[in-house]
């Protein structure tokens, strides 16, 4: 089995620490001002854009696990961000949507969000070299290949 080049493993650590390090400042934002994390603003901005999704569907567009989703959904139904009812095509299942207050918590979280996005990248990295980033970093944002 090949080994991956020094370089590979340089920019294998540099991408996750500064995945890390982005993500965290995000979330010390929105925590510090008394809003959820992150974590909470993609499910509410998925939702508003897509509408009502199942659980599986919300799943595949925002690559999480299903317990963590589950869990995740479960804690915003109890803040009465999203609703559960059922699924108009499956007696089995449910379907999700955004509640009014989640809609106003999405709109609360955006502008601390993009602060911290571009204090975290925007502020510390040249529009050239944002469009550079972009570009080299699209093909790792694909699903691998089986």
């Amino acid at each position: 089995m090949a080994q991956p080049a020094a370089t590979t493993l340089l920019v294998w650590t540099r991408l996750l620490h500064a995945a890390d390090l982005a993500g965290q400042h995000c979330a010390d934002a929105l925590r510090n001002v008394g809003l959820p994390p992150p974590e909470w603003y993609d499910v509410l901005l998925a939702l508003e854009r897509g509408g009502a999704q199942r659980p599986r569907d919300l799943q595949a567009a925002l690559g999480k696990e299903q317990y963590a989703l589950s869990r995740l959904v479960d804690r915003m139904v109890k803040a009465r961000l999203l609703a559960r009812t059922p699924c108009p095509t499956d007696a089995r299942g449910h379907t999700l949507t955004l509640t009014i207050e989640g809609l106003a918590m999405r709109a609360a979280m955006w502008p601390v969000y993009a602060e911290a996005i571009e204090r975290a990248l925007g502020a510390r990295v040249d529009e050239e070299d944002r469009a550079a980033l972009a570009r080299l970093l699209a093909p790792l944002a694909e699903p691998l290949g089986a």
